[in-house]
């Protein structure tokens, strides 16, 4: 039989420019400590906290864990459980580097919906100081993140997420899950950074990719025209960027360098 922790005795309204749904399915709950799987030793951060769902039943599990927390009124709420074994950072997610944390860390948390996209780039850059991350996402976006090429979800977080990580949906957690309910289904995807990463440098992928997925009808001789052409890669300029798998990204990426060396 599970705990069931008793996360906030004063009612906090959600607030809608902070992107809160708060978790209250003690099930999904367990569920997901379940998935993490935390071990004592473990150096742990978690991103958006809230009021405590995932937050209390992980400090029963690690010896130290540190949270990102935006909202003022939901930091008193974590303080007022008196646990000796949390620290509270205040702030935005997007302004923390991970190197305060003392890398390498795993990170989890329920990810605001307006902000999960920025949050996920800037983790990215951070990718070699991250044993894993289980994350509750917006279902679309944890879709997005594992298209396959050729579909018409598959765009720039696809490409970007799947170059540097193995990308797995884990389950579907219904709107009734959380207060207030949001309108969409969420999911819980687990990212861990692949053994062997084929991009040399992430700033070239980053921005010939960007530039693939800018206008998604027009071919990537038209997206690509200022950074490369057609007589300088074998790759067919002709398709739209969704036909392009990772690695063909990857391999275009490595001409587009050849052209800017030294």
């Amino acid at each position: 039989m599970s705990k069931r922790y008793t996360t906030n005795p004063t009612k906090h309204k959600a607030r809608k420019r902070f992107g809160q749904n708060f978790l209250t399915d003690q099930k999904i709950i367990d569920q997901i400590i379940a998935t993490i799987a935390p071990k004592r030793d473990d150096n742990l951060l978690e991103i958006g906290p809230g009021q405590g769902a995932m937050t209390l039943p992980l400090l029963d599990r690690v010896d130290e864990l540190n949270v990102i927390e935006i909202d003022r009124d939901l930091i008193d709420i974590l303080n007022s459980h008196k646990k000796p074994n949390l620290t509270i950072h205040q702030g935005d997610a997007l302004n923390f580097d991970l190197d305060d944390f003392n890398p390498p860390i795993r990170v989890v948390g329920n990810l605001p919906y307006n902000i999960s996209s920025p949050i996920l780039f800037h983790l990215l850059e951070h990718r070699d100081k991250v044993i894993d991350m289980t994350f509750m996402l917006q279902k679309e976006v944890v879709e997005r993140m594992s298209a396959n090429h050729g579909s018409k979800i598959y765009g720039r977080l696809s490409v970007m997420m799947q170059a540097f990580f193995d990308v797995e949906l884990i389950f579907v957690v219904p709107p009734e899950s959380f207060d207030p309910a949001p309108k969409v289904d969420s999911a819980i995807v687990y990212l861990t950074p692949l053994k062997t990463c084929k991009v040399d440098n992430i700033k070239p992928f980053e921005e010939l990719v960007k530039a693939a997925f800018a206008h998604r009808r027009k071919t990537l001789r038209n997206c690509l025209k200022s950074l490369i052409t057609q007589e300088q890669t074998n790759i067919d300029l002709s398709q739209r960027a969704e036909m392009l798998d990772v690695d063909t990204f990857i391999t275009l990426t490595k001409d587009y360098e050849k052209l800017h060396q030294n």
